[in-house]
């Protein structure tokens, strides 16, 4: 696919019509097998989640029932419903919201002790990850960590999807005063062919603390 049509795509493009599968895959892992690598990196305390591109709600859900408070930010209409019933035992606040510019969430004074981002990232287009990132510290409280995971492989068919490297994600967000505090690689879970993750664990440190932030890496 040339660049012009993924630029013609809409982010969530083919994810309406597929949202019965998409919710049946996205469930068939576990939060902990996905996020395995920053697991360390979530909360230990109730807070306040903010989960991007939600999906059907695995994530929001198993952080809900550790005791977050959570809100789901799904811009797709058939996902929010799939994950409002899958998970109803479960306290999680949704909404129609998305990248870049979150404008439903960007009118409002919250603010996030974490927020996670998985498989999102590759959606937007570099000036979109730009406004995005502003957009992601906006909504960061102070000593906030964000978590983050980036696609590589192939895409798939009617899907708007732009390569994206770690460097220039780590490069934007410390433009924007975030830290890294852990960079990881690893297979796919659901094994897709050519498929693999890279996850990025990036923390909002008080401009006092942001030189003893240290990193740590992992290569699976």
């Amino acid at each position: 696919m040339s660049d012009g049509r993924l630029l013609s795509l809409d982010s969530t493009a083919g994810y309406g019509d597929a949202a019965e599968s998409l919710a049946e895959q996205y469930e068939s892992v576990t939060f902990a097998e996905v996020h395995r690598e920053v697991l360390h990196l979530f909360p230990a305390h109730p807070s306040s989640v903010l989960d991007i591109g939600a999906g059907s709600g695995r994530d929001a859900a198993a952080l809900a029932a550790r005791g977050h408070r959570v809100v789901a930010a799904e811009p797709t209409a058939e996902l929010r419903a799939l994950g409002r019933r899958i998970h109803a035992d479960k306290e999680i606040e949704w909404i129609d919201d998305a990248l870049p510019e979150l404008p439903a969430l960007s009118v409002c004074a919250r603010r996030f002790d974490l927020i996670l981002l998985t498989a999102v990232w590759m959606h937007l287009d570099p000036p979109q990850r730009a406004a995005g990132m502003a957009a992601l510290v906006r909504l960061l409280g102070a000593g906030g960590r964000v978590i983050l995971s980036l696609r590589h492989g192939p895409v798939p068919a009617g899907r708007r999807m732009f390569p994206v490297s770690a460097q220039e994600t780590i490069a934007l967000a410390e433009e924007h005063g975030l830290k890294v505090l852990h960079l990881a690689h690893r297979e796919d879970p659901h094994t897709r062919e050519g498929v693999s993750w890279t996850t990025l664990g990036l923390h909002h440190a008080p401009p006092s603390l942001q030189e003893a932030t240290t990193v740590s890496r992992g290569v699976r």
